[in-house]
């Protein structure tokens, strides 16, 4: 496993900050102890310095992955976020939306939020924003990016789209092999 260019740590935390904002601070200094983010074949993972200083005693050949996938940089050197980052971005989210029990099951299957199933969004939301989709009873469900603004879903018809799908936690299902 390899460090980061700077190029792709800059791509990594714009698409962080994205849905955490300044709090990418947070996931680098953490109170027990400190994690990095580290490369292996275009996936980038997210794993305690002090495993990692354990990991580069194994030889190479012997380990699949360490840490936590976070996502993975495309050929055109986009980084898309994986569900799996889902744990740690979900307690950092600055904007948030809520779904009603009823579309639950369809963004699960990697269908858009219509704001009929809009159940309540966070008052700072903004247009084209990071969003972490939960469900009622505050269970992280996915993330996703605004289609609109806060003020533009109070007005906006019960079939427009107001989050555009990104990752659920239905993916573990649907693309099991393509996650680690």
């Amino acid at each position: 496993m390899r460090r980061l260019s700077e190029e792709r740590t800059r791509i990594l935390f714009e698409k962080l900050s994205k849905y955490i904002g300044t709090n990418v601070k947070l996931l680098i200094e953490r109170p027990d102890g400190l994690y990095c983010f580290r490369e292996q074949k275009d996936r980038i993972y997210y794993v305690s310095e002090k495993i990692l200083k354990w990991a580069n005693n194994m030889p190479p050949e012997h380990l699949i992955c360490v840490g936590t996938c976070f996502g993975k940089f495309t050929k055109s050197n986009k980084f898309r976020l994986h569900v799996t980052a889902l744990s740690y971005l979900a307690p950092y989210a600055q904007s948030k939306i809520w779904l009603k029990a009823a579309a639950e099951q369809q963004f699960l299957y990697g269908n858009h939020v219509a704001k009929s199933g809009l159940g309540r969004i966070s008052e700072n939301a903004e247009k084209y924003q990071g969003v972490v989709v939960y469900s009622m009873t505050d269970l992280p469900l996915g993330f996703g990016v605004a289609a609109r603004s806060t003020a533009e879903c109070k007005h906006a018809d019960p079939l427009a789209t107001v989050c555009f799908h990104q990752a659920d936690i239905g993916e573990y299902i649907r693309s099991e092999e393509d996650l680690l």
